[in-house]
């Protein structure tokens, strides 16, 4: 058998990658095949279309058929970063140091703190003696967009053969979140026709009509903020839609009159909202200031809302655990988004917190960490092992 590195160093090791989404994740997909092959443990790559970036799927235990069950356990995270570009690091965040009791790294919360944890605990395992499968689903370029998993949501053959109770390891101070909202970008494009600014009867300008739509879509966002759809109650800080008319772009020089105009258009569902109701809102509202005007209104991105059941078997036993009572939820989206579309029951549960992702000096306390493994380990006996399973009734 291999010889394990301690859960810091692995953790060490993965944050020493660079896999910023801009870069490909194949360098670090490559160090964890290596570290988790051995006998009993089977291994799947699922290539980007581009081909330059890889989930990983990577099975320990007795393979399932169709409709048997779907006991076991995913353990499920994303490799990709987002840039450590900001002014204010006092280290080299792709180089991890320990300071203050928390571990410090571009990374370490968001979250190859829970990838190093999955992975020990995979690789401390003895496949034989799973009675149901353990599943690490680790996916690419989450932070642009959670492509990975909508890749894999949309393409892989065999979903049905997957663990239902799913753990997403993002960053929630060991907090149990079952919903989050879903995420939409939309691009609005006006065309009008160039010409010289001296003689502007020659040319449409595209850049005065979107003053109308951005507008109409602002009196949208207005009457939104006064709804209160199914599950607003969980989310009292933004109880409905948020609408943000995020980028406007157009023309070349103050001396042509623009004939392109492009609004970036950013919105924020509720859980078992459909995305297609809030496009045509935005289309009619659009439709309407524009009157004859042409455009365009094109869907750039989507991720769906993410809601678990309160008797989900994975929220049960989290929640008991960390000795949680109440519902929890989160304005972000997350894989789980995509992952419940093929019939995965998605906890969001991870070691450290979302106030310092994304952020100079990002951090994960020690203590978190320590405790992440200790649940984890609980979580596969709870789920994959049949003593366990047996003890617990």
């Amino acid at each position: 058998m291999k010889e394990l590195l301690s859960d810091s160093q692995l953790l060490a090791r993965l944050v020493g990658f660079d896999t910023t989404s801009r870069n490909s994740n194949i360098p670090l997909a490559d160090f964890i095949c290596e570290y988790l092959d051995r006998p009993g443990v089977r291994i799947l790559r699922q290539t980007s279309p581009r081909g330059d970036k890889a989930n990983l799927v990577i099975t320990m235990g007795p393979e399932r058929g169709d409709g048997d069950g779907r006991g076991g356990l995913v353990l499920s995270g994303h490799m990709d970063v987002v840039p450590a570009e900001e002014d204010g690091w006092e280290s080299d965040p792709f180089t991890l140091t320990e300071r203050d009791q928390r571990y410090v790294g571009r990374g370490s919360c968001d979250m190859k703190g829970f990838l190093a944890l999955a992975i020990n605990a995979a690789a401390a395992l003895r496949p034989e003696r799973l009675t149901e499968p353990l599943v690490l689903l680790l996916t690419y370029d989450e932070e642009v967009g959670l492509l990975g998993a909508k890749h894999f949501a949309e393409t892989w053959p065999e979903p049905a053969k997957l663990p239902r109770s799913t753990i997403i390891g993002e960053p929630t101070s060991l907090k149990v979140i079952r919903m989050h909202k879903g995420y939409l970008h939309a691009r609005i494009g006006l065309t009008g026709k160039a010409a010289h600014s001296g003689y502007p009867h020659l040319g449409r300008n595209a850049i005065e009509p979107a003053g109308r739509v951005i507008v109409a879509l602002s009196e949208l966002r207005d009457r939104m903020e006064q709804e209160r759809p199914s599950h607003s109650e969980h989310f009292p800080e933004v109880p409905y839609v948020a609408l943000n008319v995020a980028q406007v772009s157009g023309g070349v020089a103050v001396n042509v009159v623009p004939d392109q105009c492009v609004l970036e258009v950013g919105a924020r569902l509720l859980p078992e909202m459909e995305t297609a109701n809030i496009v045509q809102r935005m289309q009619d509202a659009v439709a309407e200031a524009l009157g004859d005007t042409p455009y365009a209104l094109e869907v750039i991105n989507a991720s769906p809302p993410m809601l678990l059941d309160e008797e989900a078997g994975i929220y049960r036993m989290l929640c008991a655990e960390v000795a949680q009572r109440e519902s929890l939820s989160a304005s972000y989206a997350t894989d789980a988004g995509w992952l419940q579309t093929i019939g995965l029951d998605c906890a969001i549960f991870g070691p450290g917190s979302i106030g310092v992702a994304h952020k100079p000096n990002e951090s994960m306390p020690i203590s978190d960490f320590v405790r992440a493994a200790e649940l984890l380990d609980k979580a596969i006996s709870h789920f994959c092992l049949a003593t366990e399973r047996q003890d617990q009734r």
